[in-house]
């Protein structure tokens, strides 16, 4: 697995992914959603919880 990234262009401000990361490494920025690469532990949660699919690893 790889860190989570968020595809800028295809989030939609949910904020799903802001809940369901365990480790609190995923924040609000200007109405997207921003994966802190240093705290990621790459769980992949955010990724399946993720609605529109903006979120790889």
């Amino acid at each position: 697995m790889a860190k989570a990234v968020v595809d800028q262009s295809v989030c939609v401000g949910c904020e799903s992914c802001v809940g369901a990361c365990p480790i609190s490494a995923i924040a609000m920025n200007d109405g997207k959603a921003k994966v802190d690469a240093d705290a990621c532990v790459e769980c992949g949660t955010c990724v399946s919880t993720c609605p529109v699919s903006a979120i790889s690893q």
